[in-house]
């Protein structure tokens, strides 16, 4: 597979990410890791060479620059890492070689939260919205705006977060489905509980693919 690889800075915030993108890239996919995690997340990064291998390009940055991040009421401030989702979005539009490709969110635990954020703010932008045992409750004022389809994926031994899910499931107004992995604990770190999730997310993601539109 034909991979382009480069370490980019987002001007806004001076936040660092890893952009990857295939030959002939079908969409761009970009990360939002949780708290206590970064763009170096290994499980993030496995789903994303999985999600390259079927065509898609991605963006894992981080949330918070590494002062911020020492900051517990920053790691928890949904508002605040749902623009900074929306600030990444902002960098890859500007970005001739990737701009016209239809934009999905990844996110994970907190990050799930602020995917959603981002994609209630801009449904224009947004094609669609994969949650990886996240925390969609976080974000409970903006579900009902959402209107990219959404994908929540959790662990079916990640109890407490499964109901938190469900919840959110209920609130959602949008295309919206909830995909249990049998024997998953909250990071996904079975045999086979990660590649359950890439295979879920690349669907996910293929399946609902669109041009964004343009204003």
């Amino acid at each position: 597979m034909t991979l382009f690889n480069e370490a980019v800075v987002l001007q806004e915030s001076s936040l660092q990410g890893d952009l990857a993108v295939p030959a002939q890239a079908r969409g761009l996919v970009l990360f939002a890791h949780g708290s206590g995690s970064s763009r170096l997340s290994e499980r993030n990064r496995w789903v994303a060479r999985a999600l390259q291998r079927q065509g898609l390009a991605t963006l894992l940055f981080d949330l918070l620059t590494p002062d911020e991040a020492q900051d517990r009421r920053k790691v928890f401030n949904i508002a605040l890492l749902g623009q900074r989702v929306q600030e990444a979005l902002r960098w890859a539009r500007q970005r001739a070689d990737i701009s016209g490709l239809p934009v999905c969110l990844f996110g994970a635990s907190t990050g799930a939260a602020a995917a959603l954020v981002a994609a209630a703010d801009r449904p224009q932008d947004i094609a669609a919205v994969v949650s990886r045992g996240g925390r969609p409750d976080l974000a409970q004022e903006h579900l009902p705006r959402v209107q990219a389809p959404t994908l929540l994926i959790v662990g079916g031994d990640d109890v407490d977060v499964l109901e938190l899910n469900q919840r959110a499931l209920r609130q959602l107004r949008c295309t919206k489905r909830l995909e249990v992995v049998p024997g998953a604990t909250h990071l996904f770190e079975e045999p086979g509980a990660l590649e359950s999730v890439a295979a879920l997310a690349a669907d996910w993601f293929l399946k609902h693919l669109r041009a964004p539109a343009r204003s």
